[in-house]
């Protein structure tokens, strides 16, 4: 199955907010690395401070995130700075934030394992805090960060307060560098709610009834009654209803509108369509209306993915479609362009980076005609490994169309989620199938190079030999995923067959027929490719797994067919 792509995103604090020229430096050294997206360099004079955004893989991220602390240190003298944010070194802060194909605890790691090398290498003693803390009090940016830069020097080497690695007494680099806090936190989106009305007012009202903090509890009259408080003084507040956001009303003067203005510090807490119908909600009961919706800077695929999904379940609509549609869903559902088009090339971090990313000459990108006359070419490839899995696709594609077709039969309203749920799962085998199309071709390509190389000396022919037994197993193992995949495009048939709207039964059979026909032409590949493995053991292993699915793919085929042939 395609694994997913790993992308996080990397968002340091650097104690210099006045010196481009110190700033270019180091966002230079993040666009030293391959592979690295820089997406916004936020400078501020009064805070004298300067927050980077970039995003990549994880370890070119993480390299890049090194060269720039290591920039940063060179560049900046913690003794001459001055400013109004809280800091501690000239890398104040830099969280690895997880967006897509990884989870916060593996960021976590990746987190701890920086600060280790940071420590170690730049001797920059380093704290770790939020979800890559050591101790639970840590967690607290706050704690981390306590005496700020002037109180490093009683902290550094306190059995209590010591930093996480690079602990030392306080020495010239560190009054120099200051410290660094190292951490991992889950994604943050910025977004604002447009409303209807100029009422500054009337939008903190809204905002104070969703955010996490709430509003002052007071006696009497709710907005001009004396505060609550606790025997300490702290004011007894009243929470909101949304957990992990922080919000405040506004008026912009640009748009002569008011709005919520949120942040959502934990989207998996609060997704974005959540915290959207839940100001619609608050806003209504205030006699205001939502507009739509603006995302400030970007968001990740999966937050906008997840509101159309949301959006098309209230509408009892299947969310087994292509993902352009579930985002069409979702930007219009959101009102994303009420202010301005929005653009996902520009808006999702995914796209953003694919569109700063080396083109590739993918066949899924073809035309249908395209791909048929690329394949009728002489080279080799593409070839049947490619057309077997583009043939499961379509047998999957078929039986999402029954299942999406059955659920939106009228009449059928009460199945409308058995059915899709049948689509998402066609839908996913579809995507994984249109994968291991250009999969297969690059199972070929990696043959040809591995044959390519240099065999001049025994130990470059040892060399050779052995990158193309590599290369020829990967080769005899992909079309055998596609054979997996394909055979369970049976399942998706079978159900539409039985249970789909009886006016597309025939689809669903011609998907059965399309994933009999994938599974045994991967299978063919499987067989030519193990032929010329050295190792006999596992070549004869793949075989058998291949012959195994063939017949029973035969049996599916059969049975399928016999149940089409009886309802026509």
């Amino acid at each position: 199955m395609a694994k997913t792509k790993q992308i996080v995103e990397c968002v340091p604090n650097f104690s210099e907010g006045r010196d481009m020229n110190v700033i270019r430096q180091i966002t230079d050294a993040v666009e030293s690395v391959k592979g690295v997206k820089l997406l916004d360099v936020d400078p501020g004079e009064a805070t004298n401070r300067t927050v980077v955004t970039f995003v990549g893989e994880p370890d070119d991220v993480v390299e890049a995130a090194f060269r720039a602390v290591g920039k940063a240190a060179q560049l900046i003298d913690m003794r001459q700075h001055h400013g109004a944010h809280p800091r501690i070194g000239a890398t104040d802060v830099l969280p690895i934030v997880p967006v897509s194909g990884i989870t916060l605890e593996e960021c976590a790691e990746i987190s701890r394992q920086l600060a280790k090398r940071i420590a170690n290498e730049l001797n920059i003693p380093c704290y770790c805090y939020e979800a890559a803390a050591f101790k639970p009090e840590r967690k607290n940016l706050a704690v981390c960060r306590k005496g700020e830069y002037e109180g490093i020097a009683e902290r550094i080497d306190d059995d209590a307060e010591a930093p996480d690695f690079g602990r030392r007494p306080f020495d010239e680099q560190v009054a120099r560098t200051g410290c660094t806090v190292v951490g991992a936190r889950d994604f943050l989106i910025a977004v604002n709610f447009n409303l209807n009305t100029t009422s500054t007012r009337r939008a903190n009202a809204i905002a104070f009834d969703v955010r996490e903090k709430g509003r002052p509890m007071r006696e009497g009259n709710p907005i001009t009654g004396k505060k609550l408080c606790y025997a300490d003084g702290t004011p007894i507040m009243k929470p909101g209803t949304l957990k992990c956001t922080k919000a405040i009303g506004w008026f912009i003067d640009e748009y002569g509108i008011a709005q919520v203005s949120m942040n959502i510090t934990n989207i998996n807490v609060t997704p974005l369509h959540k915290a959207f119908d839940e100001v619609c909600r608050c806003a209504q009961n205030r006699g205001v209306r939502v507009t739509g919706t603006e995302i400030v800077g970007l968001v990740p695929e999966r937050t906008l993915l997840e509101a159309g999904r949301y959006f098309l379940a209230k509408q009892q609509r299947s969310a087994g479609i292509p993902k352009k549609d579930i985002l069409d869903i979702a930007i219009k559902s959101l009102g994303l362009s009420d202010l301005k088009e929005f653009k996902p090339e520009e808006k999702i971090i995914e796209y953003v980076m694919a569109a700063g990313a080396e083109k590739q000459n993918l066949l899924v990108d073809l035309t249908v005609k395209g791909f048929a006359e690329e394949t009728s070419r002489e080279s080799p490839a593409p070839g049947g490994g490619s057309v077997s899995a583009y043939m499961g696709a379509l047998g999957a594609s078929l039986a999402t169309m029954v299942a999406n077709l059955s659920s939106h039969k009228p009449g059928w309203d009460e199945q409308w989620s058995e059915f899709a749920a049948v689509a998402e799962e066609g839908m996913a085998l579809q995507e994984r199938l249109l994968h291991l199309v250009d999969e297969d071709t690059e199972a070929f390509n990696r043959i040809m190079a591995a044959f390519g190389m240099p065999k001049n000396t025994p130990e470059e022919k040892a060399a050779r030999s052995e990158a193309i037994q590599t290369a020829t197993l990967f080769a005899t193992e992909v079309p055998l995923e596609t054979m997996k995949a394909s055979f369970e495009v049976f399942d998706v048939c079978r159900k539409m067959v039985e249970k789909g709207n009886p006016n597309s039964v025939s689809d669903a059979g011609v998907g059965a027929l399309a994933a009999r026909a994938a599974v045994l032409g991967a299978g063919m590949n499987v067989k030519i490719n193990a032929g010329s493995l050295k190792d006999r053991e596992k070549a004869d292993a793949l075989i058998a797994e291949a012959n195994q699915l063939i017949a029973k793919a035969n049996s599916e085929e059969a049975e399928i067919t016999k149940l089409v042939e009886e309802k026509l």
